[in-house]
């Protein structure tokens, strides 16, 4: 069985070239995490990935990132309908795990996985991935309002600095709320159909804001898959402009590495990160990925928020303005975006893979921010970040009944569950980056 699996009396050749009734150990399926030599195991099946993940519709690199593990629980947490994702995986089985293997890999806790799948299933029976349409239907109606309101400002009192700034604000509380809501359908959060998510947050995300679906969701969904875990999360690759967590800084520093003087990361953040984050490098990576791929889909959709802003304010403010105006509106967004996404997890633990179960690796990374109204429509509900980790594709209007469940059971293994006031966060934050960049001057200068 460990030489290359043993073939039972039943087996039958799969189309992916291997025998369907092939065992296999663990040991067998972890050599298989080479880029072209991907194998993975869900529900004890497994499964030859290696050609498939380059038509996988959540990008290449988020099934890669398991190959030669257990992804049942990521399977299950990011398909809403797993029995018809089924259909694509039968033709890639090539075995199964020998009856002598536990389900669970490497340093995956088998008890917190058993109970993490009670807990969905008593999720399941309660209906709370049942979405709400009146709540999105308002959701998405606000939105509008506030695209009115700010074209309304001009309109009525001219262009003067006075209702040029108010407009600004106003579109910037649009685009932000536009990116909360794009996160939802991006999720298949609202339809039951895949479909119906799929085109409403092509409408969100190309039309209300000029950005790429395809390109949020392969990058998205890595951060879900592995999040914090340095060469997976592309959220924690900063391009070498700040060193995170408490490992990496001491790996730059007995590397003698200096891309920047990171013992400062704490003061230049605020001149790099919140301001630059998406009028810049986002803009850039949206634009290169949508022509590198050849996606022009996207690129239609993203052409169509243009079309529609210029038409707007153009007759304001000329071309150049209208491009001042909405590249303002990008800067003051991103300061927006930024606090609200990294006080969940730049101050959490941020590593090099360690294999965790499911329920271990989300809540090691994310924490939590308290529950209010504001909040909640502030943060578009990721201030309940643990429980969005934990189901990503639950409706996220039921996150606080979903709350105490999960409390209870992080309770029951010992397992840290965070929750913090949103100036504790930001601040946080602040501290998270200056205790790196200590490390890092340490390591530099004595190691």
């Amino acid at each position: 069985m460990g030489g290359g699996g043993q073939l039972t009396e039943s087996a039958e050749t799969s189309a992916s070239g291997g025998r369907a009734g092939n065992v296999y150990t663990w040991d067998e399926v972890q050599k298989h995490c080479h880029r072209n030599d991907q194998w993975l195991v869900i529900d004890r099946k497994v499964y030859n990935v290696t050609q498939w993940a380059k038509r996988h519709p959540g990008g290449l690199r988020v099934i890669s990132h398991y190959a030669g593990e257990d992804a049942t629980e990521a399977f299950v947490a990011f398909h809403p309908n797993p029995k018809f994702v089924q259909k694509f995986l039968k033709p890639l089985l090539v075995g199964e795990l020998a009856v002598t293997e536990p389900s669970q890999d490497r340093n995956k806790n088998a008890a917190v996985a058993e109970d993490f799948q009670a807990l969905r299933t008593r999720v399941e029976s309660l209906g709370l991935f049942q979405a709400k349409p009146l709540f999105f239907c308002l959701h998405l109606g606000h939105i509008l309002l506030l695209e009115v309101m700010a074209w309304m400002t001009l309109w009525l009192w001219g262009t003067s600095w006075t209702s040029t700034l108010l407009c600004s604000i106003i579109l910037t509380i649009a685009q932000a709320q536009a990116g909360w809501l794009q996160h939802d359908f991006g999720h298949l959060s609202v339809f039951k159909l895949s479909a119906w998510n799929h085109i409403f947050h092509k409408f969100v995300m190309g039309h209300l804001k000029g950005a790429s679906g395809n390109w949020w969701n392969h990058r998205h969904f890595q951060h879900h898959a592995k999040p914090n875990i340095f060469s997976k999360d592309p959220d924690v690759n900063m391009l070498h402009i700040f060193v995170l967590g408490e490992s990496q800084p001491v790996e730059y520093g007995i590397k003698k590495i200096k891309y920047f003087p990171y013992h400062h990361q704490h003061q230049y953040f605020f001149l790099v990160g919140p301001p630059l984050l998406i009028p810049v490098y986002f803009q850039i990576r949206i634009l290169h990925t949508m022509f590198s791929r050849r996606d022009w889909v996207d690129l239609a959709w993203s052409m169509s928020f243009y079309l529609r802003n210029f038409c707007c304010y153009v007759p304001f403010y000329g071309l150049l303005g209208s491009v001042a105006l909405i590249s303002f509106v990008r800067f003051l967004e991103s300061h927006w975006f930024v606090w609200v996404t990294q006080m969940n997890h730049l101050p959490m633990n941020i590593d090099h893979e360690k294999q965790q179960d499911w329920l271990s690796m989300q809540l090691d990374a994310t924490c939590n921010v308290e529950q209010s109204h504001f909040n909640d429509w502030f943060t578009g509900h990721l201030n309940f970040q643990i429980e969005h980790h934990l189901f990503p594709t639950m409706p996220r209007h039921n996150y606080q009944v979903l709350a105490p469940l999960v409390q209870a059971l992080c309770e029951k293994h010992g397992i840290p569950y965070q929750v913090k006031t949103m100036s504790r966060g930001v601040v946080d934050v602040f501290r998270s980056l200056k205790n790196s960049g200590d490390l890092w001057l340490d390591a530099y200068l004595h190691k």
